[in-house]
């Protein structure tokens, strides 16, 4: 598996993954019925972000997309997302494009990496992120609707650099 800078032509395969993802409305509080138009405005960051993919050949086994968390004042703290297809989680692509993101945070001067919304029943990405470093700054009680679970908290995660 390798990560490399997203291309146009990678689209194709990565939209099926965020559909995946965002239809099963567990992990993020992206609306279950967006359009392919709003997924690619949505993921595909444009400078200073960026927007990668973890590949093993042509086959594109996850996403992430990273950039300031806020602009202006707010703008030396980064954010990141990561989407992984639902066959390759496990295997440790959300790991790796994880430690990219940070990577790439660091390298680009950022003072940190804020996650605003993490489901805390997304124990995977939970445990993931606190191995990385990152904090649980803050829940917001019931502040998203899990499909199957009713109202759970959203994490505010924080790893400084």
């Amino acid at each position: 598996m390798r990560i490399r800078e997203f291309d146009e032509a990678d689209w194709p395969r990565v939209w099926p993954i965020i559909r995946e993802v965002v239809r099963a409305g567990e992990t993020f509080p992206y609306d279950p019925e967006m359009s392919e138009e709003t997924g690619r405005q949505i993921w595909v960051e444009r400078p200073p972000g960026s927007t990668v993919v973890a590949v093993e050949g042509h086959r594109v086994l996850g996403s992430a997309k990273m950039g300031p968390n806020r602009p202006g004042p707010g703008s030396h703290v980064a954010t990141a997302s990561f989407m992984v297809a639902a066959d390759a989680r496990g295997r440790g692509v959300g790991t790796a494009l994880c430690e990219f993101a940070l990577r790439w945070a660091r390298s680009g001067g950022y003072a940190g990496m804020q996650f605003n919304a993490v489901v805390e029943t997304n124990r995977s990405a939970v445990e993931l992120y606190g191995r990385q470093g990152f904090a649980i700054l803050g829940t917001v009680p019931r502040a998203f609707a899990h499909p199957t679970l009713g109202r759970v908290g959203l994490h505010l995660m924080y790893c400084e650099f």
